[in-house]
């Protein structure tokens, strides 16, 4: 059916998706913060690079919107309230969240808005949940390695790649500090998960 987009549940739920995005946006740069202040840099990259991504889907869906530039949008909603010094747990959090957008949120936004003949709007949401599951991925894989310290230990000879200089050491752990630029151990992420990086770079 066609509705007229002023009247649509699609427009609510853009907006609804917008403050979502733009308040992951902010508790994953306190939850940067903390990792930070823990001496976690490499978790700090991890909230504030997922924090920038969904910025960019909080802009996506809001220019959905773009044709009721001046008027208000009311809605309700639920949003979680994510506050711990317990990274581990910041982590698991995040990562609930993510894959409830994925697996429940936007699918049922993307369902109502190509019942409605949103279809530009509906690929967004369906894209953007496929996104947020490699978000939800993402913050698990490092959660698991808190929990079971091995942030910086692997059960095998693998690469460790220094955020700070680009340093590369082969090991079966990270260096307690970095060889080349002295940061600490803190900067050392496994080669594979690095950003821009993969093993067949490595040769």
């Amino acid at each position: 059916m066609s509705v007229n987009f002023k009247n649509s549940e699609t427009k609510d739920n853009l907006m609804r998706a917008f403050a979502g995005e733009s308040q992951a946006r902010n508790r994953y740069m306190f939850a940067a913060d903390e990792a930070k202040k823990q001496k976690l840099p490499v978790i700090e990259a991890i909230f504030t690079y997922t924090a920038n991504q969904e910025q960019e889907h909080a802009e996506i869906f809001y220019r959905h919107l773009k044709e009721l530039s001046g008027d208000t949008i009311h809605i309700d909603g639920g949003y979680p309230i994510d506050i711990s010094e317990d990274i581990s747990k910041l982590l698991r959090m995040a990562q609930h969240n993510e894959y409830e957008e994925h697996d429940d949120v936007y699918k049922n936004f993307a369902d109502k808005a190509k019942e409605e003949g949103f279809l530009q709007v509906e690929s967004s949401f369906r894209l953007i949940a496929e996104i947020e599951k490699v978000h939800g991925d993402r913050f698990g894989r490092f959660a698991e390695y808190l929990e079971q310290n091995k942030l910086f230990v692997s059960d095998v000879k693998t690469g460790w790649f220094c955020l700070n200089c680009g340093y590369i050491y082969e090991g079966t752990k990270a260096p307690e500090s970095c060889p080349v630029c002295h940061h600490d151990q803190g900067y050392f992420i496994r080669f594979e998960l690095s950003p821009y990086e993969s093993e067949a770079t490595r040769a």
